[in-house]
């Protein structure tokens, strides 16, 4: 792990939401890593790095714009392999990235040839190379960690629904929220270390609530019940194939570990929903019907009874009280 001082996760004003998804990343990494959509200069770096310290390795690779695909997946040397009669691996990002998160900027402005090598290797799990006959493969098990700003152009649908889960992170925070922004960046720039260990509890509270989420997570079933609400979803909104199903399904059940509960519950389906459809739906929720003012009863008609709707509607219910929707609160300042 570097010794220079990064800004802890849990320091970071907002972006709750991004904040959350990185957490369900951190606690299941078969999600399929997290694409960030938003303008520049929205912390989107300082929170992916903040990912690499929940999964307890410190370990962050940046994948550089105008990487080639040898520098991305690594080198074979014939030469040594014609000679000695093994293969000679250079390793690549992808290699040094293995058990960590490989950030990628700007990902929708690099070639799409390498964004699918990408992919491909953080769903397997494995990077092969092969040249002229000749092949190498090793581990490389990382979170592939996104992002983008739409306005500078768009990834394939095929790419987009790759990506596990996807949050956009907006871009006019109110006042008070810039504020605390710019006092925790400047007192964090006069004192790294000191801002660090000010912060630590929080962050090591954090820290173990993933991890104590990860090992809850095999004993929550990901039950028929769970599924079918989750098909059904993803069928009204339209969604291209079943990675949908199964990102939602994978994502409920980690915020269910990460409440610290032992099974899926709706409240948990509902919290994850937008993330793992945003980049998917193809069909738009209908908008809730406009109100209208009731019309005025004709002569002699009955009269509404305090406590009731219009007339002929059902009496009010009691709401059911089954459903737990807890909100993930975020640790504050030491």
């Amino acid at each position: 792990m570097s010794d220079t001082p990064h800004f802890p996760l849990a320091a970071v004003v907002g972006a709750d939401d991004l904040k959350l998804a990185l957490c369900l990343a951190a606690i299941d990494p078969k999600i399929g890593g997290v694409l960030i959509e938003g303008p520049r200069g929205m912390a989107k770096s300082t929170l992916a790095r903040g990912l690499a310290d929940l999964l307890g390795t410190g370990q962050f690779v940046t994948l550089p714009l105008g990487a080639t695909e040898e520098r991305v997946v690594g080198t074979l040397d014939l030469d040594a392999a014609l000679a000695d009669g093994r293969a000679q691996f250079s390793p690549g990002i992808l290699a040094k990235a293995d058990g960590g998160v490989l950030y990628v900027d700007e990902v929708n402005l690099l070639a799409d040839h390498l964004v699918d090598v990408l992919l491909d290797v953080a769903a397997s799990g494995t990077n092969r190379v092969e040249r002229d006959g000749i092949s190498h493969q090793h581990a490389a098990r990382f979170i592939l960690i996104g992002t983008m700003n739409p306005e500078e152009g768009e990834l394939r649908p095929q790419l987009l629904d790759r990506f596990g889960l996807n949050v956009a992170l907006q871009s006019q925070p109110q006042p008070a929220e810039r504020g605390q922004i710019i006092r925790r960046r400047l007192a964090f720039d006069s004192d790294p270390a000191g801002f660090v260990a000010e912060w630590e509890p929080t962050q090591h509270a954090l820290r173990e609530r993933c991890r104590q989420a990860r090992e809850r997570l095999a004993g929550i079933p990901l039950d028929d019940r769970a599924l079918e609400r989750i098909s059904l979803r993803c069928f009204e909104a339209g969604v291209d194939g079943l990675r949908a199903d199964l990102v939602w399904l994978r994502a409920a059940r980690a915020h269910a570990a990460w409440r610290g509960d032992v099974a899926i519950d709706e409240a948990d389906i509902e919290a994850v929903a937008e993330f793992a459809l945003r980049h998917r739906r193809r069909t738009q929720p209908a908008p809730p019907a406009a109100s209208q003012p009731p019309a005025p009863a004709p002569a002699g008609a009955p009269q509404e009874q305090h406590g009731q709707g219009q007339w002929g509607a059902l009496p009010p219910r009691p709401a059911a009280t089954g459903v737990r929707r807890e909100v993930p609160s975020w640790p504050k300042k030491p």
